[in-house]
């Protein structure tokens, strides 16, 4: 071979060897862009659980639990019974009152 052919050769193999560095460092980029990305979002899915339980932890202490609302719906029905009485002792006392006036009139009649 002549020193042209090893040059020519030479030269292939250098920018075959360039090639495939470039080729390298774009797909290098690519994978550092797609951690980065990864990364993000893993950051967001960590926000994301520290949200959920605080507000977890604000719906157990502001929402009703099962037992206070059956303590609570308790408490309305004795109100509704207190409630009803009161209606049905106002019923008898209006017939108390009409049965003394319709009495007082047959006796001045």
């Amino acid at each position: 071979m002549t020193g042209a052919e090893i040059m020519a050769v030479v030269g292939f193999m250098v920018m075959l060897a360039g090639a495939g560095w470039r080729v390298w460092a774009r797909v290098e980029a690519k994978v550092k862009v797609a951690e980065d990305r990864a990364d993000r979002i893993g950051e967001r899915a960590d926000k994301v659980a520290v949200d959920l339980a605080e507000y977890k932890l604000r719906a157990s202490e502001t929402f009703a639990t099962k037992a206070g609302l059956q303590e609570q719906t308790t408490q309305l029905l004795r109100a509704i019974e207190g409630v009803g009485s009161r209606i049905d002792g106002v019923h008898e006392r209006l017939d108390r009152v009409f049965e003394q006036r319709s009495a007082g009139r047959r006796i001045s009649n």
